[in-house]
């Protein structure tokens, strides 16, 4: 078993060390956020769809633009809208990524917040050009502290203008 395993995990970075983040690329992706694996002083539970889009306008380095829904399952807390722009840093060429963005939140007709975050992740390349990635990500509330989140997302990502 133990060998299985190690040759699975040799055949995992195989596949992902051909990755490459060059400039000139371009991304879509979809996220859902939250997946109930979230902690936030003030929610129940917390389940959101996010859609980003990106360039790589140098290697290793995308700029994005991202929208999403929240759904919040207390009914003292609304839904929200959020819209930001945000960048990451591909570390090594196997995927692993810093992340930092920069969100705007709106929920009901007197709630906006600014909220700045960072995430860390891994871009699973099941093929030359779709990704599955999974990150760990932190979103700071300035306007109350208890909205604070660190949470899990589960995301696909299609990379366009491939060689």
């Amino acid at each position: 078993m133990r060998k299985i395993t190690l040759l699975l995990m040799a055949l995992v970075m195989t596949i992902s060390a051909n990755a490459q983040f060059k400039a000139g690329k371009g991304y879509v992706g979809a996220s859902l956020t939250g997946l109930d694996l979230h902690y936030n002083g003030q929610d129940k539970l917390k389940l959101g769809v996010e859609a980003k889009a990106g360039y790589l306008p140098w290697d290793n380095i995308m700029l994005l633009a991202e929208a999403g829904i929240q759904h919040n399952g207390d009914s003292d807390v609304p839904d929200d809208i959020r819209v930001g722009v945000g960048a990451r840093y591909y570390i090594t060429q196997n995927g692993l990524y810093l992340g930092a963005n920069c969100k705007l939140v709106h929920a009901s007709h007197n709630y906006n917040d600014l909220m700045p975050g960072a995430e860390v992740g891994y871009a699973f390349f099941i093929n030359r050009s779709v990704t599955i990635e999974p990150a760990v990500y932190y979103d700071q509330s300035f306007k109350k502290s208890k909205y604070s989140t660190v949470g899990l997302k589960v995301g696909i990502g299609i990379y366009l203008f491939d060689d």
